[in-house]
């Protein structure tokens, strides 16, 4: 490689590396705790609960619904959502005149219709999810820490580029402990890079990916969304409501072995003003991030359409739980946590390395 060539490699490490390090740290620093947050939330938020007649027939989904309604006089239904470990249906409505992003948030206990206790993340691990998904910025956080994750990677790849080189001097994996403090630190990076360079890239670009994650669904709604329901669309919105429950299983019958996630109402952003969205997922670690949604006509209960999603939406609901290695169980996780801590090693050890250098110069 010739001189010229590497002092561009190693101009591209220094500054993708440096521009992005602070903020790296501080994904690396919560995410860690957050790789961990089901159990987290399990240990902090233990609230022992049974439902009023565990062996009892469950109300159908209209009670559930008018039941929940009637505690918020005029609300209107958005989501309804469906918990995996207890027989409790989520309602979230809200007021007509109410702000964007303003919901009432209800569980019920489908076998009573009597309140549920609500199972919600623990405040810190709220707020370190909060700083890790967009530094509490909304949208323009989440792209600049996805702006971020592209440097981490363009700074991974020019860093094996230069290892490369590197390595034909000293055999791999050499720690030159008898040297200086930065030569010794130079070795780590080196070494702790090298062993983790598959792990931070597919943790990289799945964190570019999620941040992508707004943009993505605005997409497949005016597109993929609005062509699915556009040749069962009318002029005026419908203002009466076939059976709730009647539609779900309708939909369950086009979706057989598939499992019941949640209800999107009319005028909500994951289905049309004309249709409920019935969305399913699988029952194996892998399709259980994957959703199919069925549209069922909100005035007639008649099945509109199935399709499974786009592929960008796909690799969306894949990347979620790989970002957080949440798809193998505990031993993945803290497989994760691991990495995670050599991660921290590294970008540590590569600010150091600079201001040892200027320190030097």
């Amino acid at each position: 490689m010739k001189p010229s060539t590497v002092r561009a490699w190693s101009w591209t490490h220094k500054w993708s590396s440096l521009v992005s390090t602070l903020f790296l740290l501080m994904l690396c620093v919560t995410g860690l705790p957050l790789v961990f947050s089901h159990e987290l939330n399990e240990i902090l938020l233990d609230e022992p609960w049974e439902a009023a007649s565990p062996q009892g027939q469950k109300l159908d989904l209209d009670r559930v619904l008018d039941t929940a309604l009637a505690r918020h006089p005029g609300d209107v239904p958005a989501f309804m959502s469906f918990d995996e470990d207890r027989p409790v249906v989520n309602v979230t409505s809200r007021a007509p005149a109410a702000p964007a992003g303003q919901f009432n948030f209800q569980p019920i206990d489908q076998t009573s219709g009597d309140p549920a206790p609500l199972v919600a993340g623990h405040p810190v691990v709220e707020f370190l999810l909060q700083l890790h998904t967009d530094m509490f910025l909304g949208l323009p956080g989440m792209l600049f820490l996805g702006l971020m994750g592209l440097l981490l990677i363009v700074a991974v790849v020019s860093g094996v580029v230069l290892y490369a080189p590197f390595m034909r001097r000293l055999p791999f994996g050499t720690l030159r402990i008898d040297k200086v403090a930065r030569t010794r630190w130079l070795d780590w990076h080196n070494l702790l890079g090298v062993v983790t360079l598959a792990w931070v890239l597919v943790v990289g670009v799945t964190g570019v990916v999620n941040t992508l994650a707004t943009p993505l669904l605005a997409v497949w709604k005016a597109d993929a969304l609005a062509g699915l329901a556009a040749p069962h669309a009318t002029p005026t919105p419908p203002t009466e409501r076939a059976s709730l429950d009647a539609a779900v299983r309708r939909a369950q019958q086009a979706l057989p072995g598939m499992r019941l996630q949640f209800v999107a109402f009319p005028r909500t952003e994951y289905t049309t003003d004309h249709h409920y969205a019935v969305f399913f997922h699988g029952d194996t670690p892998l399709t259980t991030h994957m959703i199919t949604p069925a549209l069922i006509d909100v005035r007639t209960g008649a099945l509109a359409a199935v399709a499974p999603m786009p592929w960008y939406v796909k690799t969306l609901s894949l990347s979620q739980p790989l970002h957080f290695g949440d798809y193998g169980g505990l031993a993945l996780k803290i497989l994760w946590a691991l990495l995670d801590l050599a991660t921290i090693v590294i970008l540590g050890s590569g600010l150091y390395l600079w201001l040892a250098k200027r320190s030097v110069r």
